[in-house]
């Protein structure tokens, strides 16, 4: 096949595999659809509820109860680390470090309240700011934003306390500048994304919080601390740091609290919590439970509060904020009011703090039916029949709250009847709000299942493309315009003609549909030209049977079945280990069943010798499969002690390798597991280029050869030195913190530019091939071009062909002076050392680059994980080379072509690898800190830091995804 047409088709075949991707996850992440209406002052939800006392009163909706209002949010405040248990003699860490909340608690029960706050997953920065603002419930899909926050358009808080002339101050999280641009009185803003920096936030807010709050120039104050969040990154909560860093969370409160007078609410609240290691982003319990702390120097709850309060949603705080500062809510909330804030009246009586209870749940509920009725008409993707039952409870609780007022305008009901009433209207309203939250959960967590099962039709079609030219490839007699170009020609046309037909209205489908279905199309084509036309033999019509009854396709086949099955998503990591292993051993045992490994046979009896005989075949390759087989299991084994857990295993315990050197406590671990990881990567190198010597591929003086030689221990040596300064604590080089600042930065980009160095010297020039001569000879041994035009393209653009042609020249000559009988002459005798692998020389160097930058990426203790990663990818090499050995044809006609089980087992080390590597397919496993390697001071764009956090992630689909040529290059050159 030619060039040009080969990359055609690839660039095609990859436009399939995304298009059926997008399709796929247009149906499994939707996205709801965001209102641009808000809420006035002069438009409420219900003109005829404002009673005589909202009338009268000069704020919105709702008589104003605070005029300030203090709000303190610090990222990651678990509920377990703001509760205080005086019972607990040994706490944690993070335990009874918020002291000052517990003595508020007990010496001020009416002004204080501690409650766990409830997250909506994801539990991400960006969309928890989004949902305590907006009172809205943001998607999955939303999560992609947390890098790179877009303006909120929905109506909002922030919005809301400006448009009504509040002076809002923010000083913090560097976030909210994307979210609310230009939005602020005053703002003090500070990057967040670098989570290896404890302090730099925490103390600029510090350093503005107190003097902003004396000036009085301010309404609202909104401080987002980052300290606790970034410790739980960076060491986790059971650390040291943590208990620093909540106990200046504590000193900061109290003094804060000083500085406060009685009209003014003080929120602390946590927007998400934490796992174990310190991560966040999931739906686990640990993550979504953090902390809501209230506070006023005035009464702010009933003496009729009970000991341990329910949970708070945090979407609940949004119109609760809002009423009591007397601004509307915001147009999108679907939260509730929390209940204990609004029992309360000037005259202290029970029946009129009830009565405001009742109309600020009025408010409320009419808040929602609004928005609920304005979102069905724009989106239509909630419940008709729901949205019917919601529109009823909502408009027979507004007209039981009429008919409850007039009747006590009237004085038909008693005190105690009309408390009665309340409390069960009361009740029904906070029905409603919770109902209809519900609605609008499962109606945004909906799949489109059509456009999933197209999605997943296109991949499977792509995957039979792809399966018709692999098996066919070489025996086609291809037109390229007619196989590839009709099709694409024939789908473009039609998606062009139904684009038009969108965009005159006569036809009405979307872009995705419009995709999918150009795509359709395009297959369709490619599969009825293909079968039209018999562009290939009829040999290979009959290798799909006895492909299908393969033992690779069956464990395909199985491993396919587990992606439909929850409980073996979760147990993917185990599930791709057992089938990599099944695919291996029944490989070997069908290399027995075919006759390949042939038993050993005795001599007859009475003969001289009873030994077994044994056939070469099986003394060569049977033994060494059998060990191989052996190794590759203790590999896997091994590799489980670096794995990582989700949140829906609540049993599992993260690998202690997860944790990074400065984590680690125990100076004496600390110092063995550094030596370690040294030793490791001294073993990494020590192999490849042992490998390289063996084939002889380092005894040429080429760049790239002494590149390896020297090179490689450099960089080495400088991921060594990075360690060594990057485990220790922040106090360890106090007084050469400035240089060791600077080296850390150094070390990582010198050796992201000498890797990068040694990958273009590779592409430079690739060739490790050393030539020797006999003295007699006159050649030189410089693999160059042959002089003068090339005979072929083979000769064009392939080196080692003409090295054969010279060895071929040499061996005539020789045997041409023998004829002659000149014995005194041997000719010009040619030696080439790392012919045989000369191919894959080239590419083992280009992934050992790649290797030395993804382990400095990863946490030091994960080097053994590296190791035996290129270990077991070494052992499934060895195992493919014996058999392929046993199974190659005796002219060779199978020598290029790689078999599907090799693919297979391939693709399945690679998931595998990406499990023992400590990475789960979920936002909490993602290792933020590669952000940051050889960035300490953090980035001005998203692309480097996104750069090399995929690199992280997806480390080992880099290393097997680039190493898949390794089995044909290996055995590309015989030897």
């Amino acid at each position: 096949m030619k060039r040009a047409p080969v990359l055609l088709f690839l660039a095609w075949l990859s436009i399939l595999f995304y298009s059926g991707i997008w399709l796929f996850m247009s149906g499994f992440l939707l996205m709801r659809i965001e209102l641009n209406n808000q809420s006035l002052c002069s438009q409420p939800p219900d003109p005829d509820l404002l009673s005589s006392t909202q009338q009268k009163t000069t704020t919105c909706w709702f008589p104003r109860r605070f005029n300030k209002a203090v709000i303190v949010i610090i990222d990651a405040l678990k509920y377990d680390f703001a509760k205080y248990d005086p019972a607990n003699t040994n706490p944690k860490p993070y335990e009874n470090k918020l002291e000052v909340i517990h003595q508020l608690i007990q010496s001020q029960p009416r002004h204080a309240r501690l409650y766990p706050f409830r997250a909506d997953p994801p539990t991400t920065t960006m969309q928890r700011i989004k949902g305590v603002t907006t009172g809205s419930l943001p998607t999955f899909v939303d999560v992609g934003s947390n890098f790179a926050s877009y303006a909120i358009q929905e109506d909002n808080l922030i919005h809301q306390m400006v448009q009504n002339g509040k002076r809002v101050v923010f000083m913090g999280d560097d976030t909210w500048d994307g979210l609310f641009p230009k939005k602020f009185y005053k703002s003090y803003f500070f990057s967040s994304f670098n989570v290896k920096d404890l302090h730099m936030v925490d103390d600029g807010i510090l350093q503005h919080l107190y003097p902003t709050v004396d000036g009085g120039d301010w309404d609202v104050v909104i401080a987002h601390f980052l300290g606790v969040d970034h410790c739980g990154h960076k060491h986790g909560p059971d650390h040291p740091e943590t208990a620093k860093k909540l106990t200046q969370m504590n000193q900061m409160l109290s003094s804060l609290i000083e500085h406060l007078d009685d009209n003014t609410l003080l929120v602390v609240a946590g927007d998400h919590g934490m796992t174990d290691t310190g991560d966040h982003g999931g739906d686990s319990e640990k993550e979504v439970t953090a902390a809501l702390f209230l506070y006023s120097k005035a009464p702010l709850f009933s003496k009729q509060l009970l000991e341990d309060p329910e949970a708070v949603p945090q979407v609940n705080l949004v119109p609760s904020l809002a009423l009591l500062l007397g601004v509307p809510i915001p147009y999108s909330n679907l939260g509730a009011l929390i209940s204990d804030l609004f029992w309360w009246s000037e005259d202290g009586d029970d029946l009129s703090a009830l009565l405001t209870k009742t109309s600020a749940y009025q408010i409320n509920t009419q808040q929602v039916a609004r928005y609920l009725s304005s979102y069905s008409q724009a989106a239509g993707d909630l419940s008709a029949d729901k949205l019917r039952l919601l529109h009823d409870l909502s408009s027979s609780s507004m007209a039981e709250y009429k008919q409850l007022m007039s009747q006590w305008d009237q004085n038909a009901l008693s005190e105690a009847e009309m408390k009665e009433r309340l409390t069960q209207l009361v009740q029904k309203m906070q029905l409603y709000l919770s109902q209809a939250r519900h609605v609008c959960m499962e109606s945004w967590a909906r799949f489109h299942p059509l456009r999933m099962i197209f999605g997943s039709l296109i991949l499977l079609m792509s995957c039979v493309v792809s399966y018709i030219v692999a098996e066919a490839g070489l025996s086609m007699k291809v037109s390229y315009r007619s196989l590839l170009g009709y099709p694409v020609f024939i789908s473009l046309l039609l998606t062009v003609v139904l684009g038009l037909g969108t965009w005159m209205s006569f036809v009405d489908m979307d872009l995705v549909s419009l995709c999918a279905l150009g795509t359709i199309i395009s297959q369709l084509s490619f599969l009825y030209i293909f079968r039209l036309k018999r562009y290939a033999q009829k040999r290979w019509w009959s290798r799909p049977t006895s492909l299908l009854a393969s033992g690779s396709c069956i464990v395909l086949f199985f491993r396919c079945c587990t992606l439909f099955s929850d409980s073996f998503v979760v147990a993917e990591g185990k599930a791709a280990q057992f089938f990599l292993a099944s695919l291996l051993l029944v490989t070997v045992a069908k290399l027995h069943w075919d006759g390949r490994l042939t038993l050993p046979t005795f001599t007859p009896l009475g003969s001289e010798s009873l030994k077994p005989s044994l056939t070469p075949g099986y003394k060569k390759d049977g033994s060494r499969l059998l060990l191989l087989l052996a190794a590759l299991g203790l590999c896997i084994r091994l590799s489980n002690f670096f794995h990582n857990c989700r949140e829906e295993t609540p049993e599992c315990h993260p690998s202690a390798f997860l944790t990074p050197l400065f984590s680690v406590q125990d100076p004496e671990i600390k110092n063995f597991s550094y030596i370690c990881c040294v030793l490791c990567l001294g073993v990494i190198i020590y192999l490849i280029r042992k490998w390289l010597q063996h084939y002889g591929n380092l005894n040429s003086t080429s760049p790239l050869v002494l590149y390896v030689r020297w090179g490689f221990p450099l960089i080495a040596l400088g991921i060594s030195c990075f360690w060594a300064l990057s485990s220790g604590t922040e106090d360890t080089f106090a007084r050469l913190r400035e240089l060791t600042h600077l080296a850390l930065v150094a070390f990582p980009r010198a050796i992201y530019v000498f890797a990068g160095m040694g990958i273009l010297l590779t592409l430079w020039k690739p060739m490790t091939v050393y030539m020797k001569q006999s003295k007699d000879s006159s050649a030189d041994n410089t693999v160059t071009t042959i002089s003068g035009a090339p005979g072929s393209q083979a000769e064009l653009q392939h080196v080692i062909p003409q090295i054969y042609r010279k060895m071929q020249r040499t061996l005539k000559n020789r045997l041409q002076h023998s004829r002659e009988g000149e014995e005194g002459k041997k000719g010009a005798a040619l030696e080439a050392y790392g012919l045989g692998s000369v191919y894959s020389a080239a590419m083992v160097i280009t992934l050992s680059l790649l290797t030395f930058v993804l382990i400095m990426l990863h946490s030091e203790r994960m080097t053994p994980a590296f190791l035996l990663l290129l270990l077991e990818a070494l052992v499934i090499l060895q195992i493919h080379g014996h058999v392929s050995n046993l199974y190659w044809a005796p002219d060779d006609s199978d020598l290029f072509c790689v078999p599907w089980y090799a693919v297979i087992a391939w693709a399945l080390a690679a998931t595998q690898s990406f499990y023992s590597t400590g990475h789960q397919p979920v936002f909490p496993a993602i290792h933020w800190n590669s952000a940051f390697v050889g960035f300490q001071d953090g980035h001005t764009n998203n692309i480097i830091p996104a750069l090399l956090v995929a690199a992280n992630t997806f480390c080992s689909n880099i290393l097997f995804s680039g190493s898949r040529i390794l089995p044909t290059a290996a055995m590309a050159v015989p030897v």
